[in-house]
């Protein structure tokens, strides 16, 4: 089997020191590179073809938030999965990371197994929401952008939403729930392969790179209304 190829993207030494030590004690994964910066980051990207790349949000000069912007605008990095780091629980770069093109994000307190768990996911195509920073707090950054309704990409996004199927719209309104292949394919009554399908025929037609674009769209477009508890 392949290893996982992750790079570390954080200002601080010492963090990338434990995160490599981790990442290369799996038999899955490789840590490929490290970065210092945001522009380094990219640089490496492309170098290294990393399946991973955990990016910190607040480095010197380009930060983690420019850095996946321009990944994520690069055709030739679209297998580029980004997990940010964050030092806060509550982070108002975190929507605008997964606006951008991140995968999800983990707190940098995270738990060694949440982190590893967190590379495996990403590397996978899923979406990854931590533990603390749950889809709520996605819903309540999105409420504020948008007034509770349709957050600022619902115009550009209606066009595309009537495209989908029945089943698609339903299918994704799970997605944005937070739901697995799996549990999806439960509810539905139908075949994992087949919510598969469904996701990534959504993918296609929204433009979407991953299942976290997807919850993202989800809310924007006003298909979803965020609930805060």
């Amino acid at each position: 089997m392949t290893p996982i190829k992750v790079l570390l993207a954080d200002d601080q030494a010492l963090l990338r020191s434990a995160f490599r030590v981790l990442v290369d004690s799996e038999p899955d994964m490789e840590v490929v590179g490290e970065a210092a910066d945001g522009a380094q980051a990219v640089e490496l990207a492309r170098s290294t073809r990393a399946d991973v790349v955990l990016m910190d949000i607040r480095m010197p000069g380009t930060d983690g938030l420019a850095a996946t912007r321009t990944i994520s605008a690069d055709p030739d990095l679209a297998g580029v999965r980004i997990v940010m780091l964050t030092t806060f629980e509550v982070d108002e770069y975190v929507v605008q990371s997964l606006r951008a093109g991140a995968s999800g994000f983990l707190g940098k307190g995270a738990e060694p197994d949440e982190l590893l768990n967190a590379i495996r996911v990403a590397a996978a195509g899923e979406a990854l929401l931590s533990p603390v920073a749950t889809k709520g707090l996605i819903a309540t950054f999105l409420a504020q952008a948008g007034s509770g309704g349709a957050g600022p990409g619902g115009a550009e996004y209606s066009e595309r939403l009537a495209a989908l199927t029945g089943r698609e719209r339903e299918v994704l309104v799970k997605v944005a729930g937070g739901h697995s292949n799996d549990q999806i394919a439960d509810r539905l009554e139908v075949s994992p392969l087949t919510v598969k399908t469904h996701v990534n025929r959504a993918m296609a037609k929204l433009g979407a790179r991953d299942r976290a674009q997807l919850v993202v769209i989800a809310y924007e477009s006003g298909l979803v209304r965020p609930r805060v508890e």
